[in-house]
């Protein structure tokens, strides 16, 4: 069964007809083309589907779509205006944050909202924000220089 929903998507509001059980993640890659949002474990393990939701970090893959009703979503294209990288995307560019790419959207998803909330974080704090989002290749020493990078004007 489909129900019409309202939302706010990447700024803009609209309306869909979603099924009950369809999640998030699925909604936005295969219905809106909006595959910046990585499917990675599909049990809310590794973070790659990090997007935000009011503001805060959520788990596409354990989020039903459905649920979102009347909610702001934000994806990682989102963070970009005007084909310029945001603050945060160009300081993981500069500074190497990004290896093969896959966890990257979800990572930037969290630490978006992280500098929302706290423009000039301890380490400590940038690290317990990034904790629900894995990364094989980097071993995280670039993440959090990005992370930091974004922090200084």
């Amino acid at each position: 069964m489909k129900r019409i929903i309202s939302l706010r998507l990447n700024g803009r509001a609209r309306e869909d007809a979603i099924a009950d059980n369809v999640l998030l993640l699925d909604h936005l890659r295969e219905a809106l083309g909006l595959t910046g949002t990585k499917r990675g474990c599909d049990g809310g393990e590794c973070g790659a589907c990090t997007v935000l939701i009011d503001g805060e970090p959520r788990l596409a893959c354990l989020t039903l779509a459905a649920s979102c009703e009347g909610r702001e979503i934000e994806t990682i294209e989102s963070l970009a205006a005007g084909g310029t990288l945001s603050r945060l995307q160009r300081a993981f560019h500069e500074k190497l944050g990004v290896q093969c790419g896959y966890c990257t959207p979800g990572m930037i998803m969290a630490a978006e909202a992280l500098l929302r909330r706290n423009p000039h974080p301890a380490e400590s704090a940038i690290r317990e924000a990034l904790s629900g989002n894995l990364c094989r290749c980097t071993g995280y020493v670039k993440i959090i220089e990005s992370v930091k990078a974004a922090c200084t004007p």
